[in-house]
């Protein structure tokens, strides 16, 4: 393959992806972040090659020459479909430093028979573990770890550790990664629970379980997608979005899949605060199947305070605070003989919506057909003479009072509020809606959600739990502020624009002594 030679003084453009359930949607920015154009593919069963055509028709239509893309940047919903519908998961060993401490509840207590034969039979719990504040409750016993790691070999793809209070103290979860390399070889990837989730042993170990599991998931799909860019002569740094807003490295990516989940929303907030230029609102993004609402705090998604559920797991990363309901343009309408009696959804057409929507000939009415019936948006050559007038008003009142009542949930007070509306299915929705002070509907708004990809911040971020008896306040809050940094560095951030864009600490009254929590979180650019 030959390369076109560019000379440094060149524009270099980024590419954005996000693969959705119904469409996947590619952006091209230049250097100034200004968005320079848009497309919008039907997601394919086959989800590459729904990535593959964006990034052709986006060169295409552009005219930009490949060899001046200098970042590509993917979100995208691999991780999160494979733990929903249990496909292409691979076996992961459990070995949890916490006996006699933790055995009341053993291992994936909460996991349904489908996700526990998913990811296979091998959990153990072994002795060990620290308190609080990092003092050793039980020494590691090596001839155990050894023996539960001998069970695992040849039936495991990867091993995941989670130790009581690791996050204060990883000296055990590191020394068990160790003996894993021994004893099933250095190629073994190791989960560490402390480099993934937070406090609470039971949410951070499933997190860490989930992770190892989708190790070859988002290897394909790194693979697959540097594969699609050098297809088209795109030598671009390749990153991956995060749950958090903010991007890793592809091969940090590789270490940590379980970090993509709900990355898609999260890019669409990011999408929206750029375009917009607003730095605090709810964003509304309306796709083919969901309206995913959020919270625009300081430029930066907000973050959800609760165990998340994934797939019906409970656990406890970062993730951001995302209110989801069935209403999207691919929404199925239905009514009765008389149409009287009128539903919508919660299921949708999703990526057949253009093969069976009433406006494009189909046989099923959907949320889109009753936008474009009552002239809230034009669609060339739609068919609506077939459509009543009636029971559409009637659909639509509906989907409006679910989103106003969907808004008013996330509120944080009963005063109005800016809404930015973003994603395809935003025609849902009329110009003004009860409890908002303003609707705006920025430019490219139906492709926030690739824009968000493509803006290219990388953050870090540190939780951990702190003994004033041995250190001051100002040294656990630095230390902790390091540590986030140092995380945003590893993702691939510029050292040189990391700043610190949140931080708080919490007295822990339940715990003895002056036990103080500090979370932080930075972020720079690429």
């Amino acid at each position: 393959m030959s390369w076109t030679l560019i000379s440094d003084n060149e524009e270099m453009y980024r590419i954005g992806i996000d693969v959705g359930g119904t469409n996947t949607d590619a952006a091209l920015l230049d250097s100034k972040l200004n968005t320079i154009h848009t497309v919008k593919v039907h997601t394919t069963r086959d989800v590459n090659e729904g990535i593959v055509e964006s990034i052709r028709r986006l060169l295409a239509e552009s005219g930009v020459n490949p060899a001046r893309v200098g970042y590509a940047m993917l979100g995208t919903t691999h991780c999160t479909n494979a733990i929903v519908e249990r496909k292409h998961l691979g076996y992961v060993g459990l070995i949890r430093i916490g006996a006699p401490a933790t055995t009341a509840v053993p291992p994936l207590a909460d996991w349904d028979d489908t996700l526990k034969a998913a990811v296979g039979p091998h959990a153990y719990v072994a002795r060990g573990g620290y308190e609080y504040d990092g003092r050793t409750i039980v020494e590691l016993d090596e001839a155990e770890i050894r023996d539960y790691l001998g069970r695992m070999k040849g039936e495991v793809q990867a091993v995941a550790v989670c130790g009581v209070f690791s996050p204060v103290n990883p000296s055990q979860e590191k020394r068990v990664a160790e003996l894993a390399k021994e004893v099933l070889g250095d190629k073994m990837p190791v989960t560490l629970s402390h480099e993934i989730g937070s406090i609470g042993i039971l949410e951070r170990e499933n997190a860490s379980l989930l992770n190892g599991a989708l190790l070859n998931v988002i290897a394909g799909v790194v693979h697959g997608f540097e594969q699609a860019l050098q297809s088209f002569g795109i030598r671009a740094g390749v990153y991956i979005c995060q749950n958090d807003g903010t991007l890793m490295r592809s091969e940090y990516a590789l270490s940590y899949p379980i970090l993509t989940i709900a990355c898609g929303p999260t890019n669409s907030i990011r999408g929206a605060a750029h375009l917009s230029g607003l730095n605090n609102a709810l964003v509304v993004d309306i796709g083919g199947t969901t309206t995913d609402i959020g919270v625009l705090a300081q430029g930066f998604p907000r973050q959800s305070s609760a165990a998340v559920e994934i797939g019906g797991v409970r656990t406890n990363f970062r993730m951001p605070d995302i209110l989801s309901i069935g209403i999207g343009g691919g929404t199925i309408v239905r009514a009765d003989k008389e149409g009287d009696r009128v539903t919508v959804g919660p299921d949708s057409v999703g990526y057949e919506l253009l093969r069976r929507g009433r406006i494009f000939g189909g046989d099923t009415l959907t949320a889109t057909d009753v936008a474009v019936k009552l002239g809230r948006y034009e669609w060339d050559g739609a068919q609506t003479e077939g459509l009543e007038e009636s029971i559409c008003l009637k659909a639509d009142g509906i989907i409006t009072r679910d989103i106003e009542d969907a808004i008013d949930r996330m509120k944080t007070s009963a005063e109005p509020v800016d809404v930015i509306l973003v994603g395809g299915g935003s025609i849902l929705v009329p110009d003004k809606l009860e409890g908002v002070a303003r609707i705006v509907r920025p430019d490219h708004y139906d492709a926030a959600n690739a824009i968000g990809a493509a803006l290219g911040e990388v953050s870090g971020e540190s939780e951990r739990i702190y003994s004033l008896d041995e250190m001051t306040y100002d040294e656990a809050v630095a230390d902790a502020k390091s540590q986030a940094i140092e995380q945003a560095v590893l993702a691939g951030a510029d050292r040189a624009t990391v700043q610190i864009v949140f931080s708080e600490d919490i007295p822990i009254a339940y715990l003895p002594g002056n036990a103080l929590l500090v979370k932080a979180k930075a972020a720079g650019r690429l």
